[in-house]
């Protein structure tokens, strides 16, 4: 699809950084921890026939909202003056500093946030604590309006614990002026881009979140997976998993890659495809407006979801964030009503066109004035769509720095691929044995 974008840069670079921290088809996705309830049982259940006569006041807690769309939905939906008023509770940009003011509250029982925007990866976390309740008679209700993928973030012991609200995956960027076709295979891609001029690939290769994001994508597609299905034991230590490795520290000892990406986060790759010192690039929606804004890139690249692996099948990981109610809220009817109303059809049709927020809704990605908003609309729902979550787990955070930390090493070349598959698979055993 050519770039004719019209899209809000600022609401992009918010939309990249969701994707990120903030990162199969069907609600069961990679770790997505299906089990018999046991874990949670005796969580408080949401009565969606209570909504329609909840009043009173409730208080949504966030981290900032740097777009805007939140304030928005908020002043929308108490002009509408059904009994409910919401007041908008930010706080502080950095993802860790977010969710510590979310376990302050939940540890002391504090019912000051009725309801809050989770990040994707908190669900196992927060349910498994008991600060959620369990949204499943609601959800299963609008089950059919929701792209699947999206809900296996919310999935957890069985049960939903939230309804999805943004959603995000990343996309294939590629030089239309140096490859002449769309690469079928991850291996297709990496061809190409060595041989294409400007030569290259880059991707998300620091030790942070967005490897860990970047190397499963690698990974499930290769037919990989991190925990058992009931989230109880690692699966790290896989010929799969080795093999998704060792291809990508292939690809920077043959020099498809620079040696620098191991140092690269989102921001560093985008710089690098916009300055020519690449063809193709792994990046979210969000490099999409500015790139074509650049001048070496504009009018001279295409987006797609990403390729398969060669005899394995497609795969990316999902960004974004769901609203969840906490257990402590006093008025959790209220707070329903208003996660209602935030991702109704028509909350996620102005959040798509005015502010770019990629949306969990099916019928959202055929509005026409969503196709036109954000061109590669179609690409972005393919992406979701073959989307899975990150490992479900209360220990999410350790496994993920089990990952990164590692997997950097190996592209650093510092540890060998499959010593650094065997350290990963022993620190997350170690982790999942903290529960």
């Amino acid at each position: 699809m050519r770039n004719n974008a019209r899209l809000s840069v600022l609401a992009l670079i918010c939309a990249g950084v969701v994707g990120v921290g903030c990162g199969d088809d069907g609600g069961d996705g990679e770790g997505s921890a299906s089990g018999s309830g046991e874990a949670t049982a005796g969580a408080e259940k949401v009565d969606p026939a209570a909504m329609e006569n909840a009043k009173g006041d409730i208080t949504y807690c966030t981290g900032k909202d740097t777009s805007g769309d939140l304030k928005e939905g908020v002043a929308e939906f108490n002009k509408l003056g059904n009994g409910v008023t919401v007041k908008l509770l930010e706080f502080p940009e950095s993802a860790d500093e977010q969710r510590n003011q979310f376990t302050q509250r939940q540890r002391a029982e504090s019912g000051e946030c009725d309801g809050f925007e989770a990040d994707v990866i908190w669900t196992a976390e927060f349910a498994s604590q008991g600060w959620l309740r369990e949204m499943g008679p609601y959800v299963e209700g609008r089950k059919a309006e929701f792209v699947p993928s999206t809900l296996s973030s919310v999935d957890y012991d069985g049960k939903y614990w939230g309804v999805p609200r943004v959603t995000d995956a990343a996309l294939l960027y590629y030089r239309t002026d140096a490859i002449d076709k769309k690469p079928a295979t991850w291996q297709e891609a990496y061809e190409l881009a060595r041989n294409a001029d400007p030569e290259g690939i880059v991707y998300q290769g620091a030790s942070y979140e967005g490897l860990t994001v970047a190397y499963l994508e690698l990974a499930f597609a290769a037919g990989g997976s991190v925990l058992s299905e009931d989230g109880k034991t690692s699966e790290f230590d896989s010929p799969e998993n080795l093999e998704a490795l060792e291809f990508m520290v292939d690809g920077i000892e043959e020099g498809i890659a620079p040696k620098a990406v191991t140092t690269y986060m989102e921001e560093q790759a985008r710089r690098t495809f916009e300055a020519g010192r690449a063809s193709v690039m792994r990046n979210w929606l969000y490099a999409f407006a500015l790139a074509n804004q650049a001048p070496e890139t504009k009018g001279n690249f295409e987006v797609m979801p990403f390729p398969a692996w060669e005899g394995g099948e497609k795969a990316n990981v999902l960004g974004g964030h769901n609203m969840v109610i906490s257990t402590y809220s006093e008025n959790p009817a209220a707070t329903l009503k208003f996660i209602d109303y935030m991702t109704s059809a028509e909350r996620m049709e102005r959040n798509a066109v005015k502010y770019s927020k990629p949306p969990v809704l099916n019928a959202t990605y055929a509005d026409a004035d969503v196709k036109e908003a954000i061109p590669v609309a179609a690409e972005l729902k393919q992406a979701v769509e073959q989307a899975k979550s990150r490992p479900v787990s209360p220990v999410y955070s350790l496994i993920s720095q089990a990952i990164y930390k590692n997997v950097n090493q190996a592209l650093s070349g510092q540890m060998a691929p499959a010593d650094a598959i065997k350290q990963a698979d022993q620190e997350i055993t170690k982790a999942l044995g903290t529960f």
